[in-house]
């Protein structure tokens, strides 16, 4: 909290007066990056785009938001307390709504389970940033493997 005040140019005192811990400030780091991250989502156009292209748009915001943050892909993140907003909650059902309306449409295979789908597809891009993380792929490379994964998983056929 020390450092925080330091860097923020505040006395301990003031961070503390907004924040009562060092965990309520976390929680309210991670509440506000929730809240950008949704953001993202909502520009993305997952609603009106082209399945395809929306799952495409999905999983660029997706690198968007963590080049944003990229010290969630620290394992350490995964300690990180839980806000009430937490993006764990709002980001599936995003994923699957968009899911079941490529289905709907004859854009992606109907067999699974949209809600199946759509926690590959999640555990796909953690995957590809833990790679990220971990020095193994570019982020650029991890990007394009992991668009054309989630495309092969999600219509049952290559795109090229």
């Amino acid at each position: 909290m020390e450092d925080i005040a330091a860097t923020a140019g505040v006395t301990r005192q003031t961070v503390y007066a907004h924040f009562p811990s060092r965990d309520a400030l976390i929680a309210g780091l991670v509440e506000s990056a929730a809240a950008e991250y949704a953001g993202l989502l909502d520009e993305a156009g997952l609603d009106t785009a082209p399945p395809a292209d929306a799952l495409a748009r999905f999983l660029d915001a997706g690198w968007r938001f963590l080049d944003r943050y990229p010290l969630l892909l620290n394992p350490a993140a995964t300690r990180v307390p839980r806000p009430d907003s937490d993006p764990h909650d709002v980001v599936p059902p995003r994923l699957e709504r968009l899911i079941r309306r490529g289905q709907r449409t004859g854009d992606f295979d109907p067999s699974l389970p949209a809600a199946w789908l759509a926690a590959a597809v999640l555990g796909l891009h953690h995957t590809a940033a833990a790679q990220v993380a971990a020095g193994h792929l570019a982020t650029h490379e991890a990007a394009a493997l992991c668009l054309e994964s989630t495309l092969r998983l999600c219509t049952g056929k290559a795109s090229h």
